[in-house]
């Protein structure tokens, strides 16, 4: 998960105020996206899964991560 500007090979949504962007091959490769926050004081963050986890696990570059 990083914070960066739509690119024409982006998937782009809005919801709640907030614009999701990510890559259609990467969109492609891991099928859908869930991205949650998790509360849990000094170790709250953001949680990222897909239905197609595609491995490469660590921080949070790769679908299946989980940031926090």
């Amino acid at each position: 998960m990083a914070l960066d500007e739509p690119k024409d090979t982006d998937y782009r949504l809005d919801k709640d105020n907030l614009t999701f962007i990510v890559d259609n091959d990467l969109l492609d490769s891991c099928g859908g996206i869930k991205v949650d926050y998790i509360d849990a004081g000094m170790r709250s963050g953001f949680s990222v899964t897909s239905t197609r986890p595609i491995g490469g696990g660590g921080g949070c570059s790769g679908c299946g991560s989980s940031c926090g």
